[in-house]
């Protein structure tokens, strides 16, 4: 009996899954795609163009540094007008008054860190096509050098 039943779970099984394969086609969505709306990959706001890395550059160094600068400094006066309000004026404070202080340090921290980041990108943006360029430059000298028609 445990055989037939055996036989009888695996023909079940058999029956509801498929066995084929087919490796001509993906899944209906991946993500991703490209920035001209095909299924080839990519991303859509990747830039790959030179002028587009300068582009994206520019936006971090006249917009996004700035706007980042701006909002990172924006509480810096009432954080500190309510450290001191919370602060020792008579020899005895709140303890809000160090706790807020070191939150806004933390802050800061992080503040400085995004502007790095934010500076590092936008180096590499426009370091980019200078290294690529480089490369290509080295490897077309070096392909020169090989070519047995260079001779003639």
């Amino acid at each position: 009996m445990a055989w037939e039943e055996w036989e009888r779970l695996k023909s079940e099984t058999a029956q509801g899954q498929s066995t084929q394969m087919r490796l001509n086609q993906l899944p209906a969505d991946q993500g991703g795609g490209s920035s001209t709306g095909s299924s080839s990959g990519g991303r859509p706001d990747l830039a790959s163009s030179h002028a587009e890395k300068q582009a994206a550059a520019r936006s971090i160094e006249d917009h996004i540094e700035p706007d980042t600068r701006k909002a990172g400094s924006w509480a810096d006066s009432d954080t500190n007008a309510a450290i001191k309000a919370f602060g020792a004026a008579d020899g005895d404070g709140w303890v809000t008054s160090g706790a807020v202080k070191q939150a806004h340090e933390t802050w800061g921290g992080q503040v400085n860190n995004l502007m790095n980041r934010l500076s590092a990108d936008k180096a590499a943006l426009r370091g980019a096509n200078t290294a690529l360029h480089g490369t290509d430059l080295v490897t077309g000298a070096g392909m020169n050098s090989l070519s047995v028609t260079d001779g003639y």
